[in-house]
Formats: C-alpha cells, structure tokens, sequence
C-alpha cells in the first residue's frame, strides 16, 4: 500500500533537506513542490511572462517538462536545480506561485504522482491542499531568524554574495504572502504535528518525524 507524508511550513525551515532525508530513509519518493513553483518562476522571468499574465503563464506551462532525478529537477531536459535557488527567483517566486491557474497545474502532477508511488511531499499547501488524506502530516517551522541566517550560509558557501538583512526581510515578506494569499495560503492543517526546528539540528528533526512514521507503520 503506498503511503504519503506532507511536509508543510514557511521559507527556509529546512522542509526539502528534512523532506529528502526522511525520504532516504524510508524509501519514499521526495518530491520538492516548492522547486516546481520557483521552476515555473525561472521560466516565466527568462521569457518576461509577469505574473498578472495568466494567458503566457498557462501557455508556458503547457510547454514545460518537469521531473526529478534524485535531487535534480530537470525541465524540458535542462538541470536547473541551482538557477531556481538563486535571490532573484527567490524574490518573485510568492508572486507566481499564488496564481491560481499555475497552483492547479501544478497541484494536479503532484497528486498524479502520490496515487503512483509512496511519497513524501513537501510545500506550503501539501496537507491541506494537495494531500489531505497524507498518512502523516508535519508543519515545519522556525523563527524568521533562524531561517533567514540558514539561508545566508547556504548562500554564502555557494559564493553568493548576498546581505543577511535583506535576506531576513525577504523571508519576513514571503512569510506575508504565503500566509495571506487568496489561493491556497500558507496554514497548519487542523491535523497536522507542528514540529520548531529553531534549537534542533537536521538529524533532530529527521529522528522526530521518523518516530511518528514508524507509529503509522506499525
């Protein structure tokens, strides 16, 4: 039987690093929504399609390919995993993803891919959205802080010079949108286990979520 796990929480509490882990342990597919939305936000900035331009954005994500290999996410055969993670996109990226035509295109391959194998998925909508019968449900947070100073390493170590005020501002602002947004906004699902990440380090978190899959499991 094919199970599904949803990972939901804000910018930068560490939901994809968590998410693949878990992952790996449990031999669950990871899917990284939030890739697929900054994806979609790559391509539509490289051809100048705004966000308010719901024709082009329909259009050109008709035209787009996209699946994961391990980590990677390939669109239209091209590996874009580091341009999508670049400050730019990062700026734009609540913009497009809080249209309602791209979540539904997107919502729609996401769902056809948990009916098909044993998922963990992770996002801002996944447990309250896209899979609203997950077998488990995790909201992941941390305080604005923590986030904004994990990114800036992250940044930093891949020889982006970026400045952690205006990183934290960012996450304060995408954090806005998420949680504001008409379609789909950002929300704890009434079942789902909150879970701070704030004081534990990424094998805390992966050993915590495992204890309750290991409950599901039994």
């Amino acid at each position: 039987m094919n199970i599904s796990i949803a990972i939901d929480g804000p910018a930068g509490a560490g939901k994809s690093t968590i998410a693949k882990l878990v992952g790996d342990r449990y031999s669950l597919m990871y899917i990284n929504t939030g890739a697929m939305y900054r994806a979609v936000t790559l391509k539509a900035m490289e051809k100048n399609i705004k966000p308010e331009n719901t024709q082009g954005l329909v259009e050109l994500m008709n035209n787009l390919e996209m699946h994961f290999q391990g980590e990677k996410l390939i669109v239209n055969g091209q590996d874009v995993t580091d341009d999508i993670y670049m400050p730019l996109i990062s700026k734009n990226v609540s913009y497009y993803s809080s249209i309602k035509e791209v979540r539904e295109k997107l919502v729609e391959l996401q769902r056809k891919i948990s009916k098909k194998y044993s998922v963990i998925m992770d996002g801002r909508d996944i447990g309250t959205v896209v899979l609203k019968d997950a077998k488990l449900k995790i909201f992941l947070t941390a305080s604005a802080e923590t986030r904004a100073n994990r990114r800036y390493k992250e940044l930093m170590e891949k020889g982006v010079e970026v400045n952690y005020e205006e990183i934290l501002q960012d996450i304060k602002r995408r954090d806005h949108i998420d949680s504001t947004r008409e379609i789909s906004p950002l929300t704890k699902a009434e079942d789902a286990i909150e879970i701070d990440s704030s004081n534990l380090d990424i094998n805390g978190v992966v050993d915590k979520i495992s204890c309750y899959i290991d409950k599901i499991k039994q």
